[in-house]
């Protein structure tokens, strides 16, 4: 595939980026990544994503714009109120970038059709504040063997992490990490959303741009992505930290 000038001015910043160059960014045109929730982590990721001249994008939400979503979900706007996320997120995406393919699908994504919403995907992203949604999520990359990408929030803490518990497209033989269930093996009794006990919008900003930090590293190869590692960001006093995850041998997913 070609550049145009067009495309060349665009992405002129990546293209003399060593580790992703032109056949970084071609990787990154080839590349369909679903993006699981158009909220406060999804907005940001999705736009950096489009931004980047990621070819394929799913923005899968079936929720309507709030007001009390405005304070974070920067991809609405006040006039949006009222409009369906993945629908009004398309336009600001395309209006972005036109160059790239955005699907809106308002499909709720279930633990019955996660496998076959993600088959044929590169990556899968998840910014849902719902354990019973990430489970799904999670066993249909599992089945599907594809990568997924997963961040969280809540007040003014963040974390992210990539879960490759079977071959995946980046890795068909090799290196294979323990999968979310790993790292939550069962629904927690009073799981904490940002609806209970609040989130700062801006932090975010800072744990959706992650998300699509580390997806651009996963599709051109750049650096050292998260597999097998969590990282997590204490926003209120500035510190960051990474571990590693190990693969439970009885879980539910990937055990055995």
């Amino acid at each position: 595939m070609n550049f145009s000038d067009d495309d060349i001015a665009r992405y002129a910043r990546h293209l003399v980026l060593k580790e992703i160059g032109g056949p970084g960014q071609q990787a990154l045109r080839s590349a369909k990544v679903f993006i699981v929730g158009a909220g406060g982590l999804g907005s940001p990721a999705a736009l950096y994503l489009a931004a980047a001249g990621v070819g394929q994008i799913i923005l899968a939400d079936p929720d309507t714009v709030s007001l009390d979503n405005l304070q974070r979900q920067i991809l609405f706007r006040t006039a949006d109120v009222g409009t369906r996320k993945a629908e009004t997120g398309k336009t600001s995406l395309e209006a972005l970038n036109p160059g790239v393919t955005i699907t809106a699908l308002t499909e709720a994504v279930t633990g019955d059709n996660a496998a076959r919403l993600f088959a044929g995907h590169d990556l899968v992203i998840d910014g849902t504040d719902s354990f019973e949604t990430r489970f799904a999520v999670n066993a249909g990359c599992h089945d599907a063997g594809i990568a997924l990408l997963s961040g969280a929030v809540g007040r003014w803490d963040g974390q992210v992490a990539l879960f490759t518990s079977g071959p995946t497209k980046q890795r068909p033989r090799g290196e294979r990490g323990p999968c979310y269930r790993c790292l939550v093996p069962v629904l927690p009794p009073d799981a904490e959303t940002c609806a209970r006990v609040g989130v700062v919008g801006a932090l975010t900003g800072v744990v959706g741009s992650m998300l699509a930090l580390e997806a651009i590293k996963v599709i051109t190869g750049a650096g050292r992505d998260l597999s097998g590692r969590l990282m997590m960001y204490d926003g209120l006093d500035a510190e960051a930290r990474t571990v590693r995850l190990n693969a439970d041998p009885d879980c539910p997913v990937c055990g055995g």
